[in-house]
């Protein structure tokens, strides 16, 4: 895919709306850091990696508006630019990780270097998913068999790492191997990333793709036609356990009912290493409106109750690998302070 999902355009940052996709490709220019945190609270901005790119990339934005006569003051604004993109969404370890070395890149002999130093930070943040993801799916290709058929959920492309892809990195390298493949894309219930974003990027890098409800995915797999399973993650905890779009703990016990490997993609970014198990990874809960209407159309009966925690936890036992940059990880997981 050569559309950019996220581009630095000097002092400017151009974001492809999510929120339009497949139907439209509009393009918005942020030039207040507050933008950018709307857009990923709005999710116009999805996907872990590239939520902590774009994050960067509005620090960096946010930094040079600070109007400040000395250090001491810039800083006192520079903190409250930290704290909007730290409470925008709770789950990704990426965005706590970019929003850190933001932090510590904050340095220099004056605020001119500073704010300078920022925006080289944002962009190395911004090279350095770049790398990893395109080497973390040159290596998790190693994993795909000529023939398979390959179950993906939610959107773990271009558009969500603002790179190469995770999950989708991982099939599209397999394709560039040569190796003749197929994928069943959930839809992905609430937000149809799968159906409006997944099954987009696939068609685009002319990948055969069939997409299917959310509920079908037991059916397929009892009936021998899938291979393995594939997704990104939103945050992993140090024994392995993972946080990744609601219904990926529903797909990973039923690939192992059904004897198939279950797989996630993702740069060590994404590892968190501070908390011990999944139990401690805090899940967003999002509006009921997104269960109740699809896209600003009712479906339900007006007032019901609409439960919508956006992502769910998978235990390590059912992970047969995780796909990094540094290399495929098994059990025992066991990730240490970086």
């Amino acid at each position: 895919m050569t559309t950019k999902a996220i581009e630095w355009l000097d002092n400017e940052l151009r974001i492809l709306d999510q929120s339009k996709l497949p139907h439209q490709q509009i393009f918005i220019d942020l030039s207040d850091y507050q933008d950018v945190v709307s857009a990923i609270k709005t999710m116009q901005i999805r996907g872990a990696p590239a939520i902590g790119i774009a994050a960067a990339y509005g620090i960096a934005l946010g930094a040079q508006k600070i109007e400040a006569e000395n250090r001491t003051q810039f800083f006192d604004e520079f903190g409250k630019i930290l704290e909007a993109f730290a409470t925008s969404r709770p789950t990704a370890a990426n965005l706590f990780r970019a929003i850190d070395r933001m932090k510590k890149a904050a340095t220099g002999n004056n605020v001119s270097e500073i704010k300078r130093t920022l925006i080289d930070e944002a962009k190395q943040i911004h090279q350095d998913e770049i790398e990893a993801t395109t080497k973390l799916s040159q290596l998790g290709a190693e994993l795909i068999k000529d023939g398979f058929t390959i179950l993906t959920h939610c959107n773990a492309g271009p558009l969500a790492t603002a790179g190469y892809g995770t999950a989708l990195g991982v099939i599209k390298a397999a394709k560039e191997q040569g190796k003749k493949i197929s994928v069943i894309a959930t839809e992905t219930r609430p937000l149809l990333q799968g159906a409006r974003l997944t099954a987009w990027e696939l068609k685009q890098a002319d990948i055969p793709v069939t997409l299917i409800t959310d509920s079908m995915a037991g059916y397929f797999m009892s009936q021998g036609k899938i291979n393995c399973v594939i997704v990104g993650a939103d945050r992993i905890a140090a024994n392995g356990d993972i946080a990744n779009k609601i219904g990926t703990y529903t797909l990973a016990v039923l690939a192992k009912e059904n004897s198939i490997p279950f797989y996630v993609a993702c740069p060590t970014s994404t590892i968190d290493p501070s908390l011990s198990s999944g139990a401690e990874i805090p899940i967003e809960e999002r509006s009921p409106e997104e269960v109740t209407h699809i896209q600003g159309i009712p479906i339900a009966p007006e007032g019901i109750n609409a439960a919508n925690p956006a992502f769910d936890i998978t235990p390590h036992k059912y992970i047969t690998a995780i796909i990094t940059e540094k290399g495929i990880i098994r059990e025992p997981f066991a990730f240490a302070s970086q």
